[in-house]
C-alpha cells in the first residue's frame, strides 16, 4: 500500500465534507476497471453512462465517425454533479447509455446506502480529479495499467461479445488503443491518477475499506 499522502487527497481547507467520498478507477479500456468495481462490492458509477448522444452537435471525428476516444464526446460537468449529490445525498439519477446506438436511452438511480466509498470507472475517470478534489470527495485516483497486448486480446473480446461496433471497427480501434496507451496513460498519470496493477489497486481499495 503506497502512503497515505500518495494515495489519498486531503480535503481542501474550507471544503464540504459529506459522508461519502469517490474512487476513480480509469484505464486503458479492457485494463480490468468493471471487473474490479463489480469484485469489490462498492456502489459503482459507470462513467461511460455520460457520452453525448451522436447527434449532439461539434462532437470530435477521428476515422470518418465520432472519435468516442476523445473528452470532448463526453459530459465531465453531468458526471461531476452526479458524483457530488451520490456523495452528498447518498443517491443520484444518472443516464443509461446504449453504446451501439451511441444514445441515452434512460436514466436510473444509484445508491449508496451505508458505504463509505464510490466507485467511478471510465476511460475518462481522470478528467474529474480536479473537480472532485475541490468538492473535497476524491478520495483516491487510480489508473489500472496491465500488458498491451493481455489489454488488446481482453477489449477485443468484450466488445465483440456485446457488438458495440462492427467488427472492422473493433479491431481497427483496438490496434489505435494498442499504440496510443503509453501515451494515455502517462496523459492519465499527469492529470493526477497513480498507476497500479489490478492485483495492486485491489488490495489498496480493500485496505481502505478497512476499519482501523
Amino acid at each position: 500500500m503506497p502512503p497515505a499522502d500518495s494515495a489519498l487527497f486531503p480535503v481542501p481547507d474550507g471544503a464540504r465534507r459529506y459522508p461519502r467520498q469517490v474512487v476513480l478507477l480509469t484505464g486503458p479500456s479492457g485494463s480490468g476497471k468493471s471487473s474490479l468495481s463489480r469484485r469489490l462490492g462498492l456502489p459503482v458509477v459507470a462513467l461511460d453512462d455520460f457520452y453525448h448522444d451522436i447527434e449532439t452537435p461539434g462532437l470530435p471525428q477521428r476515422f470518418g465517425s465520432v472519435d468516442w476516444d476523445a473528452p470532448q464526446s463526453w459530459n465531465a460537468a453531468a458526471a461531476t454533479a452526479a458524483l457530488v449529490a451520490l456523495c452528498r445525498d447518498g443517491e443520484a439519477q444518472v443516464p443509461i447509455y446504449d453504446i451501439p446506438t451511441s444514445r441515452r436511452t434512460g436514466t436510473t438511480t444509484v445508491v449508496a446506502d451505508d458505504a463509505p466509498i464510490v466507485l467511478a470507472e471510465g476511460i475518462f475517470a481522470s478528467e474529474l480529479v480536479a473537480s472532485l478534489r475541490s468538492e473535497g470527495v476524491l478520495a483516491d485516483a487510480i489508473c489500472l495499467v496491465r500488458p498491451r497486448l493481455q489489454t488488446f486480446w481482453f477489449r477485443l473480446l468484450r466488445d465483440l461479445a456485446e457488438s458495440r461496433k462492427p467488427p472492422v471497427t473493433l479491431i481497427r480501434r483496438g490496434l489505435a488503443h494498442y499504440r496510443a496507451e503509453p501515451a494515455k496513460v502517462r496523459a492519465w498519470t499527469a492529470q493526477g491518477c497513480r498507476a497500479a496493477s489490478v492485483a495492486a489497486a485491489e488490495a489498496d481499495l480493500r485496505t481502505l475499506l478497512t476499519p482501523s
